[in-house]
């Protein structure tokens, strides 16, 4: 397991600055935003070619919305996702994350052909995955299904409700993250969900139970780190939290607690 953290959390005026700190407080990998990573694609590329750094993955930064009220929107969506995979591919990051929906449904309800929207919604993102897990598995990253926890959206909370859309789209590179803050909340036990999602897990978050760095907190990080060793998990943990005080000595402080559990 290599352990990579989010890009705002680093101190650095440049993405070059950035990537130097990161690998000096002990980090092996960067997570980028991807709401700009289009536009600064070379500014990144030419960084990463010039650390011991390497990319872990690109967080969502995509416009639409998959489960949007309208083709539009979830159209824009899809083909943001899209342009991302293939970015974070020739970067040769894992893959892109991933959130369905945030809040409250946003398609009407359809009664009485199905009044369950949430049911209108799986079978939309399912086909919506299918048609990304084409392009993913051209391009070679991953499309990383994140779930949230249910203050945050009404649909996928837990792992295995994230690995049982995987399940049906059948793509190979339609996989899952896994975050513990979310999990922390959802999971009624973490490690035993993370082994039972087994090898969808391709990518992991770390926040304590307050969403402060790890160790301030109440969350049992070890036995979750135990279940990622025991399924055989050797991609990135990013970290994507806040931090209590002055990140240059925070971080490095982090890393040393993390390897110290890993």
């Amino acid at each position: 397991m290599k352990l990579a953290v989010q890009e705002n959390l680093i101190p650095g005026n440049t993405i070059l600055e950035k990537l130097q700190n990161a690998e000096k407080y002990g980090f092996e990998g960067v997570e980028v935003w991807g709401n700009d990573l289009p536009q600064r694609f070379k500014e990144v590329k030419d960084a990463l070619s010039a650390s011991r750094v390497k990319i872990s993955t690109v967080c969502s930064g995509y416009g639409g919305d998959l489960l949007g009220p309208d083709r539009k929107t979830r159209e824009m969506a899809i083909e943001g996702i899209k342009e991302r995979l293939k970015l974070c591919a020739e970067l040769g990051g894992v893959g892109v994350i991933t959130v369905p929906t945030f809040s409250g449904p946003k398609i009407p309800d359809l009664y009485p052909w199905m009044a369950d929207v949430r049911e209108v919604e799986k079978k939309i993102l399912i086909e919506e995955c299918k048609i990304l897990g084409k392009w993913a598995d051209d391009v070679g990253a991953y499309v990383l299904l994140e779930p949230l926890n249910r203050y945050e959206t009404h649909l996928i909370n837990r792992l295995q409700q994230a690995v049982e859309i995987c399940n049906v789209v059948g793509a190979e590179h339609v996989k899952i993250m896994a975050d513990f803050f979310h999990m922390n909340i959802e999971e009624a036990n973490i490690a035993k969900s993370i082994e039972e999602a087994g090898g969808y897990i391709m990518h992991v978050h770390l926040a304590d139970s307050n969403r402060l760095l790890p160790g301030y907190g109440h969350t049992d990080f070890k036995s979750g780190f135990e279940a990622l060793k025991k399924i055989g998990y050797k991609n990135f943990m990013a970290l994507e939290c806040r931090i209590p005080g002055d990140p240059s000595i925070e971080l490095p402080k982090c890393v040393n607690y993390l390897r110290s559990l890993i």
